[in-house]
Order: C-alpha cells, then sequence, then structure tokens
C-alpha cells in the first residue's frame, strides 16, 4: 500500500487525462499542428499570452531547451501573479487592459496566438483573442470547456472566439481530488495539461519541418554539446522580433 495514497491517485489520475488528450483532441491538434506549420514555413511567430497562472505558459515555451525559438511570450507584469496576486485577478477582469499591452506585439496573418485560460470568460484573455483575430492572427485557445460553460454567465467566451480550441478537460475550479470532511478540492491539472497539449503540438510541428527539408528552430540546454553556436544563431535571427530575448 502506497504511504502516500492521494498523491498516489492525483498522479494515476492526471496521467490518464494526459493519456486521453489525443484521442479527446485529436482533430483540434492536427489543426493546431497545421496552423504552427503554416506559420513556421511563413517565418512568423507564435505569441503565447495568458493571465494570473495561464501566463507560465508563455514562459513555459520561452527560450525553451527542446522547444521552438519562434515562440513569443505576451508578458505583463499587472496580469501576472509574482508582484501582486489580488491585484492581477482584478485586472484581468477588466475592459480595455489587454489593449496597449498587444501594441508591444506586432502579430499580423503570418502568425499565431495562443491564448491559455482555464476558466476561459476573464475579459483580458478575450479580449486578447479578439484582438487577434482583428490582425488576422489564428487563434488557439488552451482552455476547459465545460469550467468555461459553467463560469460564463452569459459572458463571451474564449472557446466562442478562437479559431481552434484545445480542450484541457479540467473540472469546474480546475482541483480533481476531494479533501475528505469538506467541500474542498486539491490538485489542480490544467497547468501540467496545458503545457503538454501546447508542447505536443510543437513537437509535432517540429519533426514536420524537418521531415520536408525546413530546419525546424529548436533550441539547445545550454549544457549540450553545440548549444551555444545553435542558440546564438536563433537568437540573432529571432531576437529583432522578441522583446524578451
Amino acid at each position: 500500500m502506497s504511504k502516500t495514497p492521494t498523491a498516489a491517485a492525483y498522479l494515476t489520475e492526471l496521467a490518464a487525462r494526459m493519456g486521453r488528450l489525443i484521442e479527446e483532441n485529436s482533430d483540434s491538434i492536427a489543426a493546431a499542428a497545421d496552423a504552427v506549420e503554416r506559420t513556421a514555413k511563413a517565418d512568423g511567430l507564435v505569441y503565447i499570452f495568458g493571465t494570473g497562472h495561464s501566463h507560465n505558459m508563455a514562459e513555459e515555451a520561452h527560450y525553451r531547451a527542446g522547444g521552438l525559438a519562434l515562440t513569443v511570450p505576451i508578458l505583463s507584469t499587472p496580469l501576472m501573479v509574482h508582484e501582486g496576486a489580488v491585484a492581477s485577478t482584478a485586472f484581468e477582469r477588466m475592459p480595455g487592459v489587454i489593449v496597449p499591452v498587444f501594441e508591444h506585439y506586432p502579430m499580423g496573418p503570418n502568425d499565431v496566438l495562443i491564448i491559455v485560460s482555464n476558466s476561459g470568460v476573464n475579459t483580458a484573455t478575450v479580449e486578447g483573442a479578439q484582438l487577434g483575430k482583428a490582425r488576422g492572427a489564428t487563434v488557439i485557445a488552451i482552455t476547459s470547456v465545460e469550467y468555461s460553460k459553467q463560469a460564463a454567465r452569459g459572458r463571451t467566451r474564449l472557446a466562442e472566439v478562437a479559431d481552434i480550441v484545445l480542450d484541457n478537460g479540467a473540472p469546474p475550479g480546475d482541483a480533481i481530488m476531494n479533501v475528505p470532511g469538506s467541500e474542498l478540492r486539491v490538485g489542480p491539472i490544467s497547468t501540467s495539461i496545458g503545457a503538454a497539449l501546447m508542447n505536443a503540438v510543437f513537437a509535432e510541428v517540429a519533426v514536420r519541418l524537418q521531415s520536408s527539408g525546413t530546419d525546424a528552430p529548436i533550441y539547445l540546454s545550454a549544457n549540450m554539446p553545440g548549444a551555444k553556436e545553435v542558440n546564438d544563431a536563433l537568437i540573432a535571427r529571432y531576437r529583432p522580433r522578441n522583446r524578451h530575448l
């Protein structure tokens, strides 16, 4: 018997949900890979945006060993949690707050915008998707369809705006483990599954590019042989268009 039964149950359930992702999102993963591949071949960029904890997805892809160098994180301190978590919750609900943020990121028709929001209803993420579409970018949402339907209460949902929806399958509230003797739940899954979905798409694209004779722009871990030369070349290529390099 496990010494940590709740931890074991959480990891087992998380692994099971991970294993169902390709079946439950097969068409959406293929569509997302098609969009990112087109962007890569057009020398476009993949912008990634989220508020609160969802902003971690933007940083997950940024300058990532084994990741695509064409990714650009959209980062705005007031919408993140590290300098004011309570304030960020208020800011992400404010109409218009995203407009000056997106002015720093000149996305266009050759680009992809990935927006991550588990609840899928906060104003900044929905307006961000609308701005991306207005600029001609292909908008991919990573969200919980079930949670967003429950949370919407008449509001526009990210899943309704996006061109492609990757459903993380998280339940309302995100957490999957009951806490005995209470109504509480623990063990969120949206970050783990969101990162898996995003990296699955990027892995598919990287192999497609190499197979078609196009060099995939992949960062190497700094401790791998030849990493400096490879990464320096990618930085020189993308730094003029990625303000975070």
